[in-house]
């Protein structure tokens, strides 16, 4: 029983390391696409299934829009998917679903509110 449990979780560490270097080798070549739509993308993590058989990329727009940046990604999945094919050394390159994270913007939001809040008691304390 030991040793099975023990392969479970070296599969998952495998899977992880899949996924880390899916990330590295899709950033290098998202910048390599000419696709006037894609913005300053930041990839934020890779989650790959079980089989590899489908990864999907979260990531984040610094400067551009968010969903035209998400229709090109996708456009340019099958492209990419080479792209990996050619660097990964696994069985299975998985196919690419981009998603994209709204995280670092509800950061800054709770960043803006904190502010306010923080502000509007040191308001309260000089008036007291």
């Amino acid at each position: 029983m030991a040793a099975r449990k023990k392969s479970a979780a070296s599969g998952q560490h495998r899977g992880f390391q899949v996924a880390d270097q899916i990330q590295r080798d899709l950033t290098e070549l998202i910048r390599e696409l000419k696709d006037p739509r894609i913005g300053m993308v930041t990839l934020q993590g890779v989650e790959v299934t079980p089989d590899y058989a489908h990864a999907k990329v979260f990531f984040s727009v610094l400067v551009g829009d968010a969903q035209a940046s998400l229709e090109a990604l996708n456009q340019a999945a099958g492209f990419l998917r080479n792209g990996l094919f050619k660097r990964l050394h696994i069985h299975t390159v998985p196919t690419l679903h981009f998603v994209f994270d709204r995280t670092p913007e509800r950061a800054a939001d709770m960043n803006a509110l904190i502010a306010r809040a923080v502000a509007s008691r040191s308001k309260d304390d000089d008036g007291q």
